[in-house]
């Protein structure tokens, strides 16, 4: 597994960041494919979730570029 991560971190530090941009719109559209076949009684619970996952990532990645935007270089 270690091997795997850091095939993935050598990934990142060559790509731009046209190459992520590329990367989530995969894994969105095939989070949507994923969602459009589940049923309908567990639509609600995986939106649920998703959104969870979503704000749970979305709130530090905002907060990163915000630190970047202001200047503030700090870890």
């Amino acid at each position: 597994m270690h091997k795997w991560l850091s095939y993935a971190n050598e990934y990142v530090r060559q790509s731009d960041w046209k190459d992520l941009a590329l990367i989530k719109l995969c894994l969105c559209s095939a989070g949507v494919l994923i969602g459009m076949s589940l049923a309908k009684r567990v639509k609600k619970l995986a939106a649920f979730g998703a959104m969870a996952v979503f704000i749970a990532t979305y709130l530090p990645l905002m907060w990163k570029l915000l630190k970047i935007v202001t200047g503030d270089r700090r870890p």
